[in-house]
C-alpha cells in the first residue's frame, strides 16, 4: 500500500529521472519478516568506514505499492561487501505498526525507511527518535566517492531549523489520473484547469454510466494530496511558501484565503454530485479498482498506482497523468510531489553500520536498480539512459519539464494534524461540514499542537 502521501524541488533533473525508469516488480506481503543474511566477502563498506563492520544490524522498511524487490536486493549486496554484519530485515506492509512497541519501548531498529500508512517522519523527530545527522551528512560520501546531498533530487526537510534527521529516498508525486484511451474514444478532451473540468464533469455525469470522480475515503490524504494541496497553491498565485507557512503551523493559515478558496472548489464538486458517493468506505485498491473498471472517470492518486495496479490493469487501458485540475482558467498546473525518507534511530546499536548503510545505497547504481525493480522514481540523481520508461512516468515527466507547471514544496505536519486534516476533508466531501467550520477544527488542532511544543 503507497500512502502517500507528503514534496520538494528538484524538476531541473526531473527529466532525465522520469524519462528513464524500468519496468519492477512489486510484492503484497503483509508479514513482519526476520531474515537474516549472510555472504561472502568484499571490504567496500569496510574501508569506508575506517573498520570492519560487525554486529547485529537491523533494518525496518514499508512494503507497499513499490514491492520489495530492490530492498532484497540492496540488502543482500550491502551483506556481501559486509560478511561480519548480522542483517535483520523487519519488513512488511503493516511493519510501522508491528514496530511501533518497539520504537517507544527504546529498543528501536538502527536504521528505518520512513513510509506507509502508521508512519510519519515529522512525528518521529518530535518524539526524539530520530539521530541528528547533520554534521554528518554535510560531507558524508558514498562508496562511490561522491557526495550523498549531491546526488539529491530533494533535499532533505528541515523539521528543526538547520538540522537534517532523514534523507529522501524515493521521489514520486500526488495527482489526478484517468484513462486515455477511454477519453479518446469518447471524444473527451482532458481538462487543463478547473472550469474545463466542471464542464467535461457536467458531460459524464449526464451519460448516466460513470461517476467524474472517485477517491480513497479510508486514507483521505490521496485527496488532500491529489487534489486540495495543488489548489492551495494555485489559489496563492503559485507562491508555494504557502506550504512552508503550514508547515511553521502559522496561526490562522488555514483560515486564509487560498486555502478558503481550494475548498470552496471541492465543495462546487461535491455539491454538482461529481464525487462517488461510495468514496468515503473505499481504500486506495479498492478506490482504484473501480476507477480501473470505468465506474469513474477521475480518481486522487500517486504515480504508483500502475505498480499497485498492475494485475487489476485492463489491456487496453492507457494511464494518463494530470498534476492538478484546480487552477483557474489559463492557470498552470501544479506539481505536489511526494518523498519517502530514510533515517537512523536516535538510539541505534549499530549507527556505523546505518551510516555505511546509507553510503551504500545512495548511488548512481541503486537509483538504477531502484527505478527497474520498483518502477518508480528514486530521488538520486542518475543518467538512466536505456531503461524502459513506463508510460505513466514519461506522461508525468512532459508535465514536470513544463514551464507552465509549478513544483510545490512538501506539506509535512504533525501525525494528529494529518488525523484531524482527514477526518475534516471527508466530512466536508460527505456534506457534513462547511468549509468554514473545515478551517476551525483545524486551527483548534493545530493551536493544541503549538501549545503543546511550548512546553
Amino acid at each position: 500500500m503507497r500512502k502517500f502521501k507528503k514534496i520538494l524541488t528538484g524538476c531541473m533533473v526531473l527529466s532525465t529521472v522520469f524519462l528513464s525508469i524500468g519496468c519492477g516488480s512489486s510484492t503484497n506481503s503483509s508479514n513482519m519478516t526476520e531474515k537474516p543474511l549472510e555472504s561472502a566477502v568484499s571490504d567496500a563498506s569496510s574501508q569506508l568506514q575506517g573498520s570492519k563492520l560487525t554486529g547485529d544490524f537491523e533494518i525496518q522498511y514499508f512494503v507497499g505499492g513499490y514491492g520489495d524487490a530492490w530492498w532484497k536486493q540492496a540488502i543482500a549486496e550491502f551483506q556481501e561487501e559486509n560478511p561480519d554484519l548480522k542483517i535483520k530485515e523487519w519488513a512488511g506492509a503493516k511493519i510501522n505498526d508491528q514496530m511501533k512497541p518497539r520504537w517507544l519501548q527504546g529498543d528501536p531498529p538502527d536504521f528505518v525507511y520512513i513510509d506507509g500508512a502508521g508512519s510519519n517522519a515529522r512525528q518521529m523527530v518530535t518524539d526524539d527518535q530520530l539521530m541528528d545527522i547533520t554534521d554528518w551528512l554535510k560531507d558524508a560520501k558514498n562508496v562511490d566517492g561522491k557526495k550523498i546531498v549531491d546526488l539529491l533530487i530533494a533535499q532533505p526537510e528541515e523539521y528543526k531549523p538547520g538540522t537534517s534527521y532523514a534523507i529522501p529516498l524515493v521521489f514520486g508525486s500526488w495527482g489526478t489520473f484517468y484513462d486515455k484511451a477511454l477519453f479518446t474514444s469518447k471524444g473527451w478532451e482532458a481538462p487543463a484547469d478547473f472550469e474545463d473540468f466542471l464542464a467535461l464533469g457536467d458531460k459524464i455525469k449526464a451519460e448516466g454510466n460513470m461517476s467524474p470522480y472517485i477517491h480513497t475515503g479510508v486514507y483521505p490524504y490521496y485527496i488532500n494530496g491529489g487534489l486540495l494541496d495543488p489548489t492551495i497553491i494555485a489559489m496563492n498565485d503559485y507562491d508555494t511558501s504557502i506550504f512552508k507557512r503550514i508547515n511553521s503551523l502559522e496561526e490562522g493559515i488555514w483560515k486564509s484565503e487560498p486555502v478558503m478558496k481550494a475548498l470552496a472548489k471541492m465543495v462546487e464538486m461535491r455539491d454538482k454530485g461529481f464525487i462517488d458517493k461510495g468514496s468515503p468506505a473505499l481504500n486506495h485498491t479498492d478506490s482504484q479498482s473501480q476507477w480501473l473498471q470505468h465506474k469513474a472517470a477521475f480518481i486522487p492518486t500517486g504515480i504508483w498506482v500502475e505498480s499497485e495496479m498492475a494485475k487489476d490493469v485492463p489491456a487496453d487501458f492507457e494511464f494518463g497523468f494530470l498534476p492538478s485540475i484546480g487552477q483557474d482558467k489559463f492557470g498552470k498546473f501544479v506539481a505536489n510531489p511526494y518523498t519517502s525518507t530514510v533515517a537512523i534511530a536516535k538510539k541505534a546499536k549499530n549507527p556505523e553500520a546505518a551510516k555505511a548503510f546509507i553510503q551504500f545505497i545512495f548511488t548512481e547504481k541503486q537509483s538504477k536498480a531502484w527505478a527497474e525493480l520498483s518502477k518508480a522514481p528514486s530521488n538520486i540523481k542518475a543518467d538512466l539512459e536505456g531503461t524502459n520508461a513506463p508510460a505513466l512516468t514519461k506522461e508525468a515527466a512532459k508535465f514536470y519539464n513544463s514551464p507552465n507547471t509549478v513544483v510545490a514544496p512538501e506539506i509535512v505536519i504533525p501525525e494528529e494534524l494529518v488525523t484531524a486534516r482527514n477526518n475534516a476533508t471527508i466530512a466536508l466531501t460527505k456534506g457534513e461540514i462547511t468549509p468554514e467550520q473545515w478551517a476551525d477544527r483545524m486551527e483548534e488542532a493545530t493551536e493544541k499542537i503549538r501549545t503543546k511544543e511550548m512546553k
